[in-house]
């Protein structure tokens, strides 16, 4: 056998084995980490550890990477770019328990209840961040969208597996319920899936309208007191009331770009029409 040969077989015999094993991290690092330990006299215990430490930590960010990926998120929003204090009615301290996800695991809801632009998605997108970051599986939708994909599955007839999938979730999140009237068939489905969840699985709500509204857009008086039954037993509820939280951004953006032309103007000498030196 040649020396060529006896030097390369080993490393390329750890790769395919370690491709095998699917252990990235390691094939990736184990060389480097070796050379660092060698310099540091560390033992071959410590070598390990230092090893499996990088892939398990690589592991859980491509696990949190998936879980946000399926979780269909319209953006990736936390709770650190939320301004608490622009929505003074929220209770923050309640968001930040929320945050930590033990609602989950005591399947209970969250509902979040304001006017429109007031941050309701913010605050249901950065609480569906922190469960995938705590190892939940999450969907987000929002309420209309989620009634076309039950009626086009009942027209497929996949909606059985459809609603398996949607119970078998951890946390639900459907957003916007309240800005588009539902059919009294797609009112009774998604009622279907609320009812399925019941005591098995969290769900975020948000809405624009009070619960005494919420029959102008499920059309039911009966069926408004059941969903309403089921999700508010155990529930914590969001109040976002005040002025828009987009619009005070946007009027935001606008008055520091019209600052910044002011002072831009101030500080050109020359006449914008001419082209020429101004006198000062």
């Amino acid at each position: 056998m040649s020396p060529a040969r006896d030097e390369t077989t080993p490393g390329v015999l750890l790769a395919h084995h370690l491709k095998q094993l699917k252990l990235p991290t390691v094939l990736r690092e184990y060389d480097k980490v070796a050379r660092e330990c060698a310099q540091g006299g560390l033992d071959h215990p410590r070598y390990l550890l230092r090893l499996v430490e990088l892939e398990l930590i690589d592991r859980e960010r491509r696990m949190v990477e998936r879980r946000i990926r399926a979780a269909r998120f319209p953006a990736v929003k936390s709770l650190d770019t939320f301004d608490f204090a622009a929505i003074p009615s929220l209770n923050k301290m309640l968001v930040l328990e929320l945050a930590r996800c033990g609602y989950i695991l005591s399947r209970e809801n969250v509902i979040a209840l304001g006017n429109s632009g007031t941050g309701k998605t913010h605050i249901a997108l950065a609480l569906g961040l922190a469960a995938c970051q705590k190892g939940f599986s999450v969907t987000f939708t929002t309420a209309a969208s989620l009634v076309n994909q039950l009626l086009e599955a009942r027209d497929e007839r996949r909606l059985l597996r459809l609603q398996r999938e949607l119970a078998a979730v951890k946390l639900l999140i459907v957003d916007e319920l309240g800005y588009v009237p539902l059919s009294s068939t797609g009112a009774e489905l998604l009622f279907e899936v609320f009812s399925q969840r019941y005591e098995r699985g969290s769900t975020v709500v948000t809405s624009n309208l009070p619960f005494e509204d919420w029959t102008s857009v499920l059309g039911s008086e009966r069926l408004t007191g059941a969903l309403l039954d089921r999700l508010t037993h155990h529930v914590s509820i969001l109040s976002l009331n005040g002025d828009s939280y987009r619009l005070k951004t946007s009027r935001s953006r606008r008055g520091r770009a019209e600052r910044a032309e002011q002072n831009q103007a101030t500080a050109d000498p020359h006449d914008p029409e001419t082209g020429e030196i101004l006198p000062a």
